[in-house]
């Protein structure tokens, strides 16, 4: 079995900072994607939860495009809140993008080392991979 990092070469955080880890590792036909926030080139945007939150989904979705990866193939979500008050809103967003193949998740409330509401990690299995 091999191992295959994706976004080792440029992923860049706030500030233009590199970051240290890979934004999905991918082996034995699993896809492991990093936490992904709402940020464009190292920038979070700003917006309300509805606009974050559709932002760090579609980062991990563009990262399994990048992966040959499809909505079927995820498996589990996990959701960081910065605030309770965020989650009905954010769970009409995740029906948007995942009500024909939903997932199984976890959705919890923390700070975050970010100043944004959400952050959002996806693992998938695709068996074609294996």
């Amino acid at each position: 079995m091999s191992i295959k990092r994706y976004g080792i070469e440029g992923s860049t955080g706030t500030g233009g900072q590199h970051l240290p880890f890979s934004s999905a590792v991918e082996a034995g036909g699993w896809l492991y994607i990093s936490g992904q926030t709402p940020m464009v080139k190292g920038e979070i945007v700003e917006g309300s939860i509805i606009e974050q939150s559709r932002l760090a989904i579609q980062n991990c979705l563009d990262i399994m495009e990048a992966a040959n990866f499809t909505l079927e193939n995820i498996v589990h979500v996990k959701v960081i809140l910065t605030d309770p008050r965020y989650f009905q809103s954010f769970n009409k967003v995740f029906y948007d993008f995942f009500s024909e193949y939903p997932p199984a998740r976890i959705c919890c409330v923390a700070d975050l080392v970010v100043d944004c509401k959400v952050e959002v990690d996806i693992t998938c299995f695709n068996p074609k991979k294996t």
